[in-house]
């Protein structure tokens, strides 16, 4: 069994020997390293892990303690024009101009009662997401700022604004909207520049959409643009992906995510398409895009995230405010946004096929009263500390041990025994009273996040129903 670790100095290197059990140590990191590409832990608890909250919850009683000093607040506008293969986002297809203006309608008749019921505090980030927030025509895509204005208080020369837009629908009208309304991130996703792989997960795209998007973005020079990137897609090879690797980077993004692809129930693309490809290349195909962004001057953020340095240098025009990184204090506005609190996180309900999607978006538009959430996770201490570790030990800021001991009262790496597991296979270093992850450990971020997760939290995601 594990043994507790005595408190190392601030550079000390922690062995096998402090880990306890040699051969149960080798076997996690078999078990990391035979499976890196398992699933992508963005928020913890997943969301497959949210159930009926008995009795709902009223959100005035739910917020009236919570102890940030600023909300992150996120709309999510769940249309796209067509659903990638490889999406298992809440997203519906299709172009109903009708069925948009109802749900805005919907989402300030949510905000405005939301703003009635959560305590009074400043906007340090907005966001737009989706789906694809650029499908909507110019009126509502003003109509969310105004909204946010009107409910939250948003004001655009203290807060980060960013909003995900798709080649297909950029045009000048919705980006010189955007750069009036104090935009200064825009994120699109690309995935590939070569039309064969584009097809091959579904997605209708040609290069000169590509192409003329970006030109467009960087005619109105937003003070940051990112641009998304798929590995491991069928038919890839290192040669075609360093290709559309190159061709991003010829428009100077300040940030790039690349992502490997994944396969999930209800996509169009399945896993067995990856099987059919025999290899898989993606950890390849990973080390070099990470190699060549380093030599273009990119610093790694996480296993996904790339930026320059001074990606937010146009950005100092605006005087923004703080927000935690722990991503606590998210108010999430719309059918499929999730919110945060300290002690519970809570959303709509979830689906993704287009019969479950649509159905749960029309009891969200048809919905007079948001002054409730019953669908959710409760966090007791324990997960609380679990998701600080996630959160910060897949990021290039890394665990502050010290800020968690302050929080919680104990050690991280007694509390969570996988911590002293990857220093001692350096997958992780610490330093300063930091840990965080070594090369080889971001290479593998996925299969650790996954080793992260609690047994309650996978009984319930893996007892989940996708619709």
């Amino acid at each position: 069994m594990m043994m507790a670790l005595s408190n190392p100095g601030p550079n000390s290197a922690v062995t096998a020997d402090n880990c306890g059990d040699q051969t149960e140590l080798e076997q996690w990191k078999q078990r990391l390293t035979a499976a890196p590409y398992r699933a992508y832990l963005y928020s913890y608890p997943h969301k497959t892990a949210y159930r009926e909250l008995e009795p709902p919850l009223p959100l005035q009683s739910l917020w009236e303690h919570e102890p940030v000093d600023s909300y992150f607040l996120y709309m999510h506008i769940p249309f796209c024009s067509a659903r990638c293969g490889f999406c298992n986002l809440f997203t519906l297809p299709g172009n109903n101009g009708n069925l948009h203006e109802s749900y805005v309608d919907a989402l300030e008749r949510q905000a405005h009662q939301w703003a009635q019921l959560l305590p009074a505090k400043p906007t340090a980030r907005f966001a737009i997401g989706g789906g694809t927030p650029t499908l909507l025509d110019e009126p509502l895509l003003a109509r969310l700022f105004t909204i946010a204005e009107s409910s939250f208080g948003l004001d655009p020369a203290r807060a980060s604004i960013s909003v995900e837009t798709s080649p297909d629908t950029v045009t000048d009208g919705r980006l010189r909207l955007l750069r009036e309304l104090g935009v200064d991130r825009i994120s699109m996703g690309i995935q590939s520049f070569i039309e064969q792989e584009a097809a091959a997960i579904y997605r209708p795209q040609k290069p000169q959409e590509v192409e003329r998007a970006l030109g467009l973005l960087r005619k109105y020079d937003f003070p940051l643009l990112n641009l998304d990137l798929i590995y491991g897609l069928p038919g890839q090879t290192e040669a075609s992906w360093l290709y559309s690797l190159e061709r991003a980077l010829s428009y100077e993004p300040g940030e790039i995510f690349i992502y490997p692809l994944y396969t999930r129930e209800h996509t169009i693309v399945t896993p067995e398409t990856i099987a059919k490809q025999g290899e898989d290349q993606r950890l390849r195909l990973y080390r070099a895009a990470r190699d060549v962004l380093r030599a273009h001057g990119y610093t790694q953020y996480s296993m996904r995230r790339f930026a320059k340095d001074d990606a937010n240098g146009k950005r100092q025009s605006k005087t923004l405010l703080p927000y935690s990184c722990q991503e606590e204090g998210m108010v999430g506005l719309g059918s499929g946004a999730r919110s945060y609190t300290r002690n519970v996180h809570y959303a709509s309900r979830y689906g993704v096929s287009y019969k479950a999607t649509k159905s749960i978006i029309a009891d969200y538009v048809a919905s007079e009263q948001y002054t409730h959430a019953d669908y959710g996770y409760r966090l007791n201490e324990s997960e609380q500390k679990r998701r600080y570790v996630i959160k910060g030990i897949l990021h290039r800021e890394g665990l502050e041990l010290a800020a968690y001991e302050e929080r919680f009262g104990t050690d991280a790496r007694e509390d969570v025994r996988e911590l002293s597991w990857l220093l001692a296979i350096a997958f992780a270093e610490l330093r300063d009273g930091i840990i965080r992850l070594t090369d080889e450990g971001l290479a593998y971020s996925d299969a650790i996040g996954d080793e992260l997760i609690s047994t309650g939290v996978r009984e319930l995601m893996e007892g989940f129903v996708v619709l």
